[in-house]
């Protein structure tokens, strides 16, 4: 049977909802106690952590539904783990005009490529996890909290073996800044074939790209269309402002503050559509369906944000990797590390021997020496010759909370211009700058190869919501740096972007503001949480992150359980590079055991897991991955 792609009407969607009763396994104790709001309840997190009820309604609009079945479905839009291996992204028949379908297979493709492991050998689909087909239907809509310029993404996959008796869904946040399906591999992976409705979020970033002169964004579906018509962002920009602008960086409304108020929404959306699409078991409430919120990285991030919401709607957190800022002794912020290892790590790296190897090693390497040279001139560094600055830069990090693994593994994103392309965007987005407004004067746009800007085709243009991570540089839009200049070409923007962090000034307070806004509060009381996190994770380092969160949380009484897991980096998706993969392994496969524990704890079927201290191996080149080297507990 040939997929459909059925329209529903647009509307805003007042529907009452109900307020969460005590809960048992995720059942309540007594259903006919349900108590109805006039309103959702809509929760807004301010910098402490403390949170405010709102009365407004919640919006969603622009919906749309479609069926996946037969040569299609829901986790792999009829990709298989073959068709997801594949080195070339599906085409679109007509690049400047793709269909929907074409769009949703491309990015679903995409989004698993950017975050599983999916090399043969490397276990995926062996070992941990699987694509198998999960037919079922897909209801996309466009959310808005109360305040917000811009709405979010939600959509919700509900497969066609969902028991309306033992009802389940799994809520989840993209990771990074990708769109609607980053999170498929994480969610969808483990709730579709175990028959849970799964429900995402972009949470305030995605891929709608929009293009300042051209005057074309993304719409509802994917399509690109004119400013006016119904549209995830449509940038309040200065009329001088080209190039390309997007939701993280240009949204002004900081959504990193609001990621676990996305994440309640998007539970809230999950609910409504279940009562539209399954009239016949309504209605499903936060006291009778067991919520469950997972995510990795910034969906982590996300879903610990909504762990500390009012309200008993959620009955566990698993979160994996998660960029999270909060109280505890030695949290630091996202915006501060990485601009300070985008400034000291390249240099860093010269004193170290036997790192990970990728294809940009060789391009990268040459560039020590000058940003050694570089710093010493500007007093970051101390030593006369490049063995000592780079030395010099090695221990700052240390001093500040480095560890060895952490530095070796952030030899990738310094390897591939991580750190910048991070700064960049999150300096705009804390200080809530509009498009041309950048305080260091960087913009987006499509690049000749010398890295001018030009305007982007209608091709690009036609593939930016399918394969876009929402952070350029990629999918054809790159960073633009009027302050590139030799011997290190990036040295001066990257100053001005760390002079946010630790310099004076009007810009400088504005983009502090930003990020103490999104400080994390303490979860809920009674909430089961893991926290799952790489010992090696060179991104995400554990000892800013998650180690001070569960510290905080403990001490506060909260049950937060810890896995750290040896050699376990931040991207699986890069174990694809073969010195990758002998020297780490994957994090997802560890993320699903925590959900498969802690469902089974929901059920009553045993208890939390234990902190753990995860000794896995790599696999040894040649050889596949093996169960027992992944050391599950």
């Amino acid at each position: 049977m040939a997929r459909s792609y059925e329209s529903v009407q647009v509307y805003q969607s007042t529907m009452p909802v109900p307020v969460a009763a005590a809960k048992v396994g995720g059942m309540s104790r007594n259903p006919a106690n349900t108590v109805v709001l006039a309103a959702a309840v809509l929760l807004a997190a301010c910098a402490t952590g403390q949170q405010r009820a709102s009365s407004e309604p919640a919006m969603f609009t622009d919906r749309h539904a479609s069926t996946h079945r037969d040569s299609d479905d829901l986790l792999s839009a009829g990709l298989g783990l073959g068709g997801l291996r594949a080195m070339a992204a599906p085409a679109f028949a007509d690049p400047e005009r793709s269909t929907a379908a074409e769009r949703r297979r491309r990015a679903i493709w995409s989004n698993w490529r950017g975050i599983a492991d999916l090399v043969p050998g490397g276990g995926y689909g062996d070992v941990y996890g699987s694509v198998a087909a999960v037919p079922g239907r897909e209801f996309h809509a466009l959310a808005t909290l109360p305040g917000a310029r811009h709405p979010h993404r939600v959509l919700l996959q509900l497969p066609d073996d969902f028991d309306a008796g033992r009802r389940c869904v799994l809520v989840s946040a993209s990771s990074g800044s990708r769109g609607i399906y980053g999170a498929i591999a994480v969610a969808g992976a483990w709730g579709l074939p175990k028959g849970c409705a799964v429900a995402y979020t972009d949470k305030g970033a995605g891929s709608d790209y929009f293009d300042l002169d051209a005057g074309l964004g993304i719409g509802a579906d994917g399509a690109v269309v004119p400013r006016g018509q119904a549209m995830a962002f449509a940038p309040d920009a200065p009329a001088s402002a080209s190039g390309v602008a997007f939701k993280h960086a240009h949204s002004q409304d900081n959504p990193e503050a609001d990621w676990g108020r996305h994440v309640r929404q998007a539970a809230e959306f999950a609910l409504r559509t279940l009562d539209e699409a399954l009239p016949q078991a309504a209605p499903f409430t936060f006291d009778n369906t067991r919520i469950i919120a997972v995510g990795i990285s910034n969906g982590g991030g996300a879903v610990l944000r909504a762990a500390e919401l009012d309200g008993d709607w959620l009955d566990a957190v698993v979160a994996g990797a998660p960029s999270v800022l909060s109280g505890g002794d030695g949290a630091r912020a996202l915006y501060d590390y990485t601009t300070e290892a985008a400034l000291l790590m390249p240099c860093a790296l010269a004193h170290l021997d036997d790192l990970p190897q990728s294809p940009f090693t060789a391009v990268n390497q040459p560039q020590r020496v000058p940003r050694c040279a570089a710093l010493k001139q500007a007093g970051l560094v101390d030593g006369d010759d490049t063995a000592a600055q780079a030395r010099s830069a090695w221990q700052r990090l240390r001093d500040v909370g480095w560890s060895e693994a952490a530095i070796r593994a952030g030899t990738l994103s310094v390897e591939f211009d991580l750190w910048r392309a991070v700064a960049v965007t999150y300096a705009s987005a804390y200080g809530r700058y509009r498009a041309g407004e950048h305080p260091c004067g960087f913009g987006f746009s499509a690049q000749n190869a010398d890295f001018t800007p030009r305007a982007a085709t209608a091709a690009e243009r036609g593939a930016w919501w399918s394969d876009a991570s929402g952070i350029p540089p990629g999918a054809g839009v790159g960073i633009v740096d009027p302050r590139l200049a030799p011997p290190d070409p990036t040295l001066p923007g990257l100053q001005c972007l760390r002079a946010l962090w630790d310099g004076n000034g009007a810009d400088a307070d504005r983009v502090r503001e930003g990020v103490e806004a999104v400080r994390a509060g303490l979860p809920r009381a009674g909430l089961p949480v893991l926290v799952v996190h790489g010992r090696d994770d060179g991104l995400i380092p554990l000892a800013f992150s998650s180690a001070p969160y569960v510290a905080a949380a403990r001490s506060a009484g909260r049950d937060v359980r810890f896995w750290q897991v040896r050699n376990a980096q931040h991207f699986d998706a890069f174990l694809g590079l073969p010195d990758y993969g002998v020297r780490y392994v994957p994090l997802l496969p560890y993320v699903y055991a925590a959900l498969d524990r802690v469902a089974a704890h929901l059920d009553g079927e045993g208890a939390l897991p234990a902190d753990a201290v995860i000794e896995a191996r790599p696999r040894k080149a040649g050889e596949p991955m093996a169960a027992g080297a992944l050391a599950i507990p």
